[in-house]
């Protein structure tokens, strides 16, 4: 090994600046001289230093693949627990969601369904919830309900069916928002059931929903395919209800009394 003995003080910064470089360590390179100052200042041992710098790197390694795993789930905007609302919502039960946030659902592949009318929180909590798994190093997909049937349509139509349904299998947690918005036909809803069964007890799937279970049967036409997909979406998970008072609509209200 190559000992560099009396190095310049400029020289040494080049070199650890070089190294950086060639093992890809650019936290390191970006922060050791703030690191050594600090260190010089504190009296730190070499090896309390040397933690530093490498749990420097760590954290911000960290930091970069839960950046890449968020903006590869595809979520529409950002949304979190701790900006969710729960006071204003009184049918979502703070200890639930934070134990959800845990993720050990997703982790055993179990379902979840929220459930509740436009402006009661169930999108919020649907991306935020589907944000914690990928911070907590979990692969995650979110899409509209009609953009995954309208995809898997297309895939049927071009013979990639099998390729498609293959790489929403993939991911840990496919968060599916906005079921029930619109009628599927019955290719539709069976392609869609394709899908949910090649994830059952393997790989968790998060649905978003303004109507209940008992309305389905608007979205899905076939009562025995409709009890089938509820029946994998349900099984061994967690169900939150939001409700139907949208505290959305009472906050633009109270707004505009405000300035009445």
């Amino acid at each position: 090994m190559t000992r560099h003995r009396g190095l310049t003080e400029q020289a040494a910064d080049a070199a650890i600046d070089s190294a950086c470089r060639l093992l890809r360590l650019p936290t390191i390179r970006g922060q050791f001289g703030d690191l050594a100052e600090a260190a010089a200042r504190d009296q730190q041992s070499y090896r309390g230093f040397l933690a530093e710098l490498l749990m420097a790197e760590c954290d911000d390694r960290a930091r970069r693949r839960s950046e890449r795993r968020i903006k590869a789930a595809a979520f529409p905007r950002d949304k979190s627990l701790r900006a969710f609302e729960f006071d204003a919502n009184p049918h979502v039960d703070p200890a639930v969601v934070h134990t959800l946030a845990k993720c050990d659902w997703v982790k055993k592949g179990l379902p979840l369904c929220l459930i509740g009318d436009s402006g009661t929180g169930k999108s919020h909590l649907h991306i935020a919830l589907g944000t914690e798994a990928a911070m907590a190093g979990f692969r995650v997909r979110y899409v509209l309900a009609t953009k995954l049937v309208n995809e898997l349509v297309e895939a049927a139509d071009e013979k990639i069916l099998a390729k498609t349904i293959a790489r929403y299998g993939r991911v840990d947690l496919l968060c599916i928002d906005e079921l029930g918005y619109m009628e599927l036909d019955k290719r539709g809803a069976e392609l869609l059931f394709q899908v949910l069964t090649e994830r059952e007890e393997k790989a968790s799937v998060a649905i978003a929903s303004n109507e209940a279970f008992s309305g389905w049967t608007k979205t899905f036409s076939d009562p025995r395919l409709c009890a089938a997909i509820v029946d994998r979406i349900t099984f061994g998970g967690n169900i939150i209800e939001t409700g139907t008072d949208s505290y959305r609509l009472a906050q633009t209200r109270a707004r505009t009394e405000q300035h009445a």
